[in-house]
């Protein structure tokens, strides 16, 4: 949509926040390659990583240690590296004793676990994130958003979310969407959130 028009840098978090059909997701999409905009123009430097879709990128018949490898690998890191960086992945996903069961077996947390996991040690330039950190407990969500703090002070972060708290605790900019066009755009993270919550009772009074 040519009237959405923002700039993310790095040591940027920028919270991307509407009600459900208000495009916060074909937007990641747009911006991840996945979906060609129909107008206007998307510039991205340097290494993309984007956890969009819950468990994307994984082989359900394969364990997780096999689907770290090809998930690494396809995010752009050789063989090496993740041979160098697997301790630490496993350790921060705290699923060692899982690692060999195939992924199909796995609840929606611990694909969350996994696929974080990978993402955090990929040292990207531009992470973004839709809605993936709403499942799984509550310690390692926290261990989630110092990891999202710390990867956005080398990087550009997008992240989607419904919960308020969380786009208040990681982001220093919002951007507020409504049907595909741009609410609100700017450093003030409360301000960002009252916009937010001022289309949801405008939303309800029509309902």
């Amino acid at each position: 949509n040519d009237e959405v028009s923002f700039e993310v840098r790095r040591g940027d978090c920028l919270g991307l926040i509407g009600h459900n059909g208000a495009g916060k997701s074909t937007l990641l999409k747009m911006l991840n390659g996945l979906v060609k905009p129909d107008g206007g123009h998307i510039e991205t430097r340097g290494k993309i990583c984007a956890l969009i879709e819950l468990g994307a990128g994984f082989n359900p018949l394969l364990t997780g240690h096999e689907n770290i490898y090809i998930n690494g690998t396809v995010l752009g890191l050789t063989k090496q590296e993740i041979d160098d960086k697997l301790d630490s992945i496993v350790e921060f996903s705290e699923m060692s004793e899982f690692l060999h069961m195939p992924v199909q077996s796995y609840s929606s947390g611990m694909k969350v676990r996994l696929g974080f996991s990978v993402a955090v040690h990929l040292e990207p330039d531009i992470l973004l994130l839709d809605e993936i950190l709403a499942v799984g407990d509550a310690a390692f969500r926290a261990k989630c958003f110092n990891s999202i703090t710390e990867i956005s002070r080398n990087a550009a972060v997008i992240f989607v979310s419904h919960f308020m708290s969380s786009i208040g605790q990681v982001c220093n900019g919002v951007l507020v969407l409504k049907r595909g066009q741009q609410q609100y755009l700017g450093n003030d993270v409360t301000k960002g959130i009252d916009c937010y919550n001022e289309l949801f009772v405008a939303n309800e009074r029509i309902i």
